[in-house]
């Protein structure tokens, strides 16, 4: 990933990133008490604001928080953070806490001033190499928390299982709970199995994914069914295809799983489809209102 781009926003204020400071008391700090959203920005234009947006006020109410803002509120915090890092191709992360409380009570929760700050990046680049070879991932046992729903700014589950990709030189890491696929580290999956695309249900255990949405989306218009139903393991060892999706991976194509190649080996025919649709639709974005 490329370093953030300069300017922040930290509670009502822009200013350099480098000179945010929030207190050590805020609850999202001493607690994780707190959650968070991630969106693309493209030619300056935010994708699928609307659904992040929603997905935050699911992940704040599943906290017991109102949102403090409301969605005109958003749109014009993030399209100026936006517009004052430069507009272009880059990414938001945004997120909300409790607040700074004085001292440390687990409860009840307080009703204190909220801790808001986002931030940009530059969108990352696809390798080419990726387009044409695809990403090595390994499996393993899903220890997150029951409510991954919401997107929390709790993460040290799945930083632990992301490092487990690491250590074997893999790209991610893909999540099974009891016999079944859930989803990965950092991404939602896909597995394609005679012709037809499979995405586990949404449930406590899975982050209902913004970019997973818009690739059902983006296969309906390439005429390639979709259908949710449970994944168990052996359908994912067994597919002829499998990509992730996020929203700073778009959809990439898994070519190998725990040292086995998935199908061919290769970036498969249907990922290549939804992947180009992507890229269409997108063009046909540019420019027009979010």
């Amino acid at each position: 990933m490329a370093d953030p781009l300069p300017l922040c926003y930290l509670n009502g204020a822009y200013l350099p990133l480098s000179e945010a400071r929030i207190s050590p008391l805020d609850r999202g700090f001493l607690y994780a008490d707190g959650v968070y959203e991630v969106m693309p920005v493209y030619g300056g234009r935010p994708f699928r604001f609307g659904a992040h947006q929603e997905r935050l006020g699911r992940s704040l109410a599943g906290i017991s928080m109102e949102d403090p803002h409301s969605v005109p509120e958003w749109r014009a915090i993030l399209g100026e953070l936006i517009a004052r890092n430069g507009g272009g191709d880059q990414y938001v992360y945004w997120q909300v806490t409790r607040g700074a409380q004085h001292g440390r009570t687990h409860a009840p929760l307080p009703r204190i001033p909220r801790t808001v700050f986002a931030f940009c990046a530059p969108f990352p680049v696809t390798p080419p190499a990726l387009l044409e070879q695809g990403l090595a991932c390994v499996t393993a046992t899903d220890t997150r928390w029951a409510r991954c729903d919401i997107k929390s700014v709790a993460l040290l589950a799945n930083v632990l299982l992301r490092q487990l990709s690491v250590d074997a030189g893999a790209a991610e890491t893909i999540l099974l709970r009891d016999g079944e696929l859930t989803e990965a580290s950092a991404s939602a999956v896909h597995v394609v199995l005679g012709g037809e695309v499979l995405m586990p249900p949404n449930s406590r255990r899975i982050l209902p994914g913004t970019t997973r949405s818009a690739v059902e989306e983006m296969a309906a218009r390439a005429g390639i069914a979709c259908r949710v139903l449970p994944v168990t393991e052996a359908q994912l060892r067994a597919a002829d295809e499998v990509w992730l999706s996020a929203a700073t991976r778009e959809v990439q194509p898994v070519t190998s799983l725990d040292g086995h190649a998935v199908g061919s080996g290769k970036p498969g025919p249907l990922w290549r489809r939804v992947y180009e649709e992507l890229q269409r639709f997108k063009r046909e974005l540019a420019g027009t209102p979010w």
